[in-house]
């Protein structure tokens, strides 16, 4: 027979709450709601008094609250349940802003130049994707970059600088796409000669301050000079015809 004062199933309390009877047996198994015993037929009964308890159990675990502080915050008076929602909020802040770190890290991972660059050199990577250069010549770039940026800092801020400034001229563009072109060409290919006239060509219309003079020199670039021409013959043949 059923106590009228007990009249809820599991399901039915469970439903009532908002919860799955899942949680509800979790809920018993922390200590955090009472179980009542079982009637004639087995079933566990619930009442008034447990369908309160789980709804106060279920707003403070969807606030946030982790269940180990639940239960001393069901008995704790109004003085300390303050204090103790206090102490609460303030490491969930502390927890968000750890959050929006992370995220805007996972965004800096979709690209990963920001990760490994300064963001000018980031910013002048993006636009030689934007103006169609592919991936290969654009992350050859920016390993160049890696390398220099360590051992000479302020002779490459000097050279992204200019480098900003040439890309927003659109025959400084064109040679960027010409180059990309031109990296599986062999190093005797006769559109070569032309190529590198028309860089040395550019050059010699830049202002004295923009020309080439402020790139880094020492170990690094040495390397840098090495890896490039390792990685396309043609562009290193490009560059003795342009000098």
């Amino acid at each position: 027979m059923t106590d009228a004062r007990h009249p809820l199933t599991i399901g039915r309390l469970a439903a009532y709450a908002g919860v799955t009877i899942k949680a509800v047996r979790v809920y018993h198994a922390r200590g955090l709601l009472p179980e009542p015993p079982r009637d004639a037929s087995g079933y566990r009964r619930y009442g008034a008094e447990h369908a309160i308890q789980l709804v106060k159990i279920r707003t403070l675990a969807e606030a946030g609250v982790p269940l180990a502080r639940i239960r001393d915050l069901l008995d704790a008076a109004p003085d300390a349940f303050a204090a103790a929602i206090e102490e609460i909020d303030r490491a969930l802040v502390r927890r968000a802003e750890e959050i929006r770190r992370t995220r805007r890290r996972i965004a800096e991972l979709r690209t990963g130049d920001r990760l490994f660059v300064t963001a000018d050199v980031a910013t002048y990577l993006e636009r030689l994707r934007e103006i169609g250069v592919s991936d290969r010549t654009v992350t050859l770039e920016r390993d160049l970059w890696i390398m220099l940026q360590p051992v000479a800092p302020d002779a490459a801020a000097a050279w992204i600088a200019d480098k900003l400034t040439a890309i927003q001229d659109p025959e400084f563009r064109a040679l960027c796409l010409a180059y990309d072109a031109a990296f599986d060409w062999p190093p005797d290919d006769p559109r070569i000669p032309a190529l590198a006239d028309r860089t040395r060509r550019w050059y010699a219309r830049q202002p004295t301050e923009t020309e080439p003079a402020s790139t880094p020199d020492g170990p690094a670039a040495a390397l840098a000079t090495i890896t490039t021409a390792t990685a396309s013959p043609a562009w290193a043949r490009i560059a003795d015809l342009s000098r």
